[in-house]
């Protein structure tokens, strides 16, 4: 993969490096399923969610059902974040579990800090592991993020608590570039205050 100048080098060199860290940190992944979504209709639901080709999505996905096998649920949505140094993140979508009819609504929002400056509003399609209940999501999930955008266009990382995994991917338009520590927590209503 070409870049254009050295600050994206640096940023996703600096992203690579927090993916690493954020891995070596978190509590080791669950035994993986059988049950769940298939890879396929992963990819499928993707590619309509972002509006992007199935080649894309299945070359972002793969390391994720390869490390963590196939999900219990996703959740798909939007959001809104901003950075200087310090940042925000603010979002909102709808829980899909496997083989539930209905879904449940989710907020999220969190603080960060780190080497990362910019505003970006992005579609936020979440894959998520270790929940057997909808409530489960609600909590705090702590991540480590690199913020430069790796393969077609979709940057992926994992949030680790309690033996649940997330793993967001996003796809935006704007521009946030570095690499950055924080948390998202998940809630049933909508709150105005990161922490």
């Amino acid at each position: 993969m070409a870049f254009k100048d050295e600050a994206t080098r640096r940023a996703v060199a600096l992203g690579i490096g927090a993916s690493a860290l954020a891995g070596a940190t978190a509590a080791p992944a669950f035994a993986q399923s059988n049950e769940g979504y298939t890879e396929e209709e992963i990819v499928n639901s993707v590619s309509r969610f972002f509006g992007v080709g199935a080649r894309a999505v299945s070359r972002a996905i793969q390391p994720i059902f390869r490390d963590l096998g196939r999900p219990a649920g996703y959740v798909q949505g939007s959001e809104g974040s901003a950075a200087i140094g310090v940042g925000l993140r603010y979002g909102e979508g709808r829980l899909y579990m496997h083989g539930r009819p209905e879904t449940t609504k989710v907020y999220w929002q969190g603080p960060s800090i780190g080497f990362d400056t910019g505003v970006n509003g992005a579609r936020c399609f979440t894959l998520c592991y270790g929940i057997t209940e909808p409530r489960q999501i609600f909590r705090r999930f702590p991540g480590v993020e690199g913020s430069a955008y790796f393969i077609g266009g979709i940057g992926v990382n994992y949030q680790r608590a309690e033996g649940i995994t997330l793993a967001p991917m996003r796809a935006g338009a704007g521009f946030r570039l570095g690499a950055n520590v924080g948390y998202l927590a998940y809630s049933a209503r909508r709150r105005y205050l990161p922490f």
